[in-house]
C-alpha cells in the first residue's frame, strides 16, 4: 500500500493552568498542525483523540473535540493506553492508513490535569495499577519508579549524581523551549543543598528534582498515504518502524526492575520493521517520566549496554552534540507530563528535527529519529522510528 507519513505536527504550550475547556484546549496544537499542514477541515478522512480518563468531567471527550474541530461527520473514536495514549493512537492511524481505509488521519493528544488537585491526580495514576491487588496499598507513580532506581543502584552502581545530571541537561534544554512548564537552568548543587526544594525526598532514591511536572497540554499529529503526503508536504516525514508490547500490570509478575521488558521488545519490533540498529539513530525522545525512566531508555533501546547508560549522561553524549541526542527539547522533565498529549509532542519535536525545523536545538544531518513512550510503569510501551528521505 505504500508508505505512510506524517504531514503535520502540532502542540500547544504547556501549562500548569490553561484557562479554558478541553476543547479550547485540544484546539491550540490542532490549529498548529493544520497550518503546518495546510490543509482544511474536509481534508480530513477520520480522526483519533487520546486521553487519560478521569482527570476532567467529559465522558467520551472524542465527539465533543471532533465536533469543535469541525470534523463531523467524518468518524472519530477515542484511544486510551495512559501515558502512551497519542502514540497509540498514531500507531492506529497507521493501520487505518495503511490498509487503505483512509487516507489522511489526524490524532489529537490532550490532558487538563488541573481540574483535580495534584493529590487526586496521584490517586487515578495509582489506579492505573491493579486496583484489586496492588494500588489499594498506596503505591503510585513515584514509588514504582523508585523500585526500579533501588534496582539499578543495585545491580550497575548508578549513583544519585548520575539521575542529577540527567535532570540538569533536560533543564539545560528546557529553557530553549518556549512551549516547557519549567524553564529554569540547573547545577548539581541543586541536588545537594539541603535546602533546595529539588532535593527534598519523594520516594527514596527519588527527590523533587526526579520527578516530571503534571501539566496541562495538547498535541496533534496528521498522518496519510504515500500519495497524498508526496501531493501536500514539501518534507513528509515517513514512519519507518513501529513497535509495540506490553508487561505484567502487578509489579509480582516481572522478572526485573533494573529496566523494563515491554520497551524493550517495542524497540526491537521497531528496529526489526525499520531495517535499522540503535546506531542509525540520529536522535531520540525518550518517556523521562523520572530520571531512572530516561536512563532505563538508554539501555533498553540499545543506545548503552545494561549498566552502562550512566556513561552516556556522564560524558554528555546524550547532549545535541553528543553521538545520541536524547529528549533536547526538554523531555517531560522540563516540557511537562500532560498525559494523553506527551506523545505526540515526542513526535512532533522528532517531525522537525528530520525537516531541519528545530531552531536552536537542531541537530546536524539528522534523516532518522525515534520516539518512546511509555504507558504506566512500563504496562504498555510504544517505539516509533521516523525518517526522512
Amino acid at each position: 500500500m505504500g508508505k505512510v507519513g506524517i504531514i503535520g505536527v502540532g502542540q500547544s504550550k504547556f501549562t500548569r493552568a490553561f484557562n479554558g475547556s478541553i476543547r479550547e484546549l485540544a484546539f491550540e496544537a490542532f490549529r498548529e498542525a493544520m497550518l503546518d499542514a495546510r490543509l482544511g477541515t474536509k481534508d480530513i478522512d477520520a480522526s483519533i483523540i487520546c486521553s487519560a480518563p478521569e482527570y476532567d468531567k467529559q465522558r467520551s471527550p472524542s465527539g465533543i473535540i471532533a465536533e469543535y474541530f469541525g470534523l463531523n461527520p467524518q468518524p472519530t473514536c477515542y484511544v486510551e493506553t495512559l501515558c502512551s495514549s497519542s502514540t497509540s493512537g498514531i500507531r492506529l492511524a497507521y493501520s487505518l492508513v495503511k490498509s487503505g481505509l483512509h487516507d489522511v488521519v489526524l490524532v489529537a493528544g490532550f490532558q487538563k490535569m488541573s481540574e483535580i488537585t495534584s493529590a487526586e491526580s496521584q490517586e487515578r495514576m495509582g489506579r492505573g495499577a491493579d486496583i484489586q491487588w496492588e494500588s489499594p496499598f498506596g503505591t503510585m507513580m513515584p514509588s514504582y519508579y523508585a523500585l526500579h532506581a533501588q534496582a539499578h543502584m543495585a545491580k550497575y552502581g548508578t549513583t544519585l549524581e548520575d539521575l542529577a545530571r540527567i535532570r540538569i541537561k533536560s533543564a539545560h534544554y528546557g529553557v530553549l523551549n518556549e512551549k516547557a512548564v519549567l524553564r529554569q537552568p540547573l547545577a548539581l548543587e541543586a541536588f545537594t543543598d539541603p535546602e533546595s526544594r529539588l532535593a527534598n525526598p519523594i520516594s527514596s532514591p527519588l527527590r523533587t528534582g526526579d520527578c516530571c511536572a503534571n501539566a496541562d497540554g495538547s498535541s496533534c499529529v496528521i498522518v496519510a498515504s504515500e500519495k497524498k503526503a508526496r501531493a501536500l508536504s514539501p518534507k513528509p516525514v515517513w514512519i519507518l518502524g513501529l513497535g509495540s508490547a506490553t508487561a505484567s500490570v502487578n509489579m509480582t509478575g516481572r522478572d526485573a526492575f533494573s529496566g523494563l521488558a515491554a520497551a524493550r521488545e517495542a524497540g526491537r519490533q521497531a528496529y526489526k520493521m525499520a531495517r535499522i540498529k540503535p546506531k542509525d539513530v540520529h536522535v531520540a525522545e525518550v518517556h523521562d517520566c523520572f530520571t531512572i525512566a530516561e536512563l532505563m531508555a538508554y539501555e533498553n533501546l540499545g543506545f548503552a549496554k545494561p549498566g552502562e547508560g550512566v556513561e552516556l549522561i556522564r560524558n554528555k553524549e546524550t547532549y545535541a552534540e553528543g553521538s545520541i541526542p536524547v529528549n533536547i527539547d526538554g523531555g517531560l522533565l522540563s516540557k511537562g507530563h500532560p498525559i494523553g498529549a506527551t506523545g505526540g509532542s515526542q513526535v512532533r519535536t522528532i517531525v522537525l528535527q528530520l525537516r531541519g525545523e528545530a531552531g536552536n536545538i537542531q541537530v546536524k544531518n539528522a534523516t532518522v529519529g525515534l520516539v518512546h513512550n511509555i504507558g504506566g510503569v512500563g504496562i504498555y510501551a510504544n517505539v516509533m522510528i521516523l525518517g526522512r528521505e
